[in-house]
């Protein structure tokens, strides 16, 4: 998958610490869109990577990934933060900086010092003169450490709409 590809489903859940609907989620938690209690902190790291990748900070991204973080897309994969730096972290933040993107539904837990936040959203407008518009989805896996939550592995998905 391009480098397009991966900016495409990467930029989608920069506006969304909020969306709002509820229904059940199986592990007892109130689910599409709610992220629980001992799950928020985790949360707001996934939102400032995102926003960081908006602003075209790459440097700033880079601090909320951990060292050894995996990056699953489009069957390929990026084992640590120097290999997404070097392959495609420029394209992800100006893909971010050039389409909007919503989230449609997110939950999130936590257990100790590790937590799961998954998204999925929309992203839309216009890249290298291309028209985007994509449903995308979004798997975070967080551990807490003394710097606090760090990104441990991101799998990203995305498709056009049916």
């Amino acid at each position: 998958m391009s480098r397009t590809s991966l900016a495409l489903v990467l930029s989608f859940a920069v506006f969304s610490a909020t969306p709002a609907f509820a229904q059940d989620h199986p592990h007892g938690h109130s689910a599409a869109g709610s992220v629980g209690a001992e799950a928020a902190d985790a949360a707001t790291t996934v939102d400032a990577f995102h926003a960081a990748l908006k602003a075209a900070d790459e440097a700033g991204a880079l601090t909320f990934l951990a060292q050894d973080v995996m990056i699953f897309e489009g069957g390929g994969a990026e084992r640590s933060r120097e290999e997404y730096a070097a392959h495609h972290l420029g394209s992800d933040a100006a893909f971010s900086a050039a389409t909007e993107a919503s989230v449609t539904r997110r939950s999130g837990w936590a257990s100790g010092d590790v937590a799961w936040i998954v998204t999925e959203g929309r992203t839309a407008g216009q890249f290298n003169g291309r028209a985007v518009n994509l449903v995308t989805t979004e798997t975070m896996v967080l551990k807490r450490g003394p710097e606090g939550w760090r990104i441990q592995h991101i799998h990203w998905s995305s498709r056009t709409p049916r």
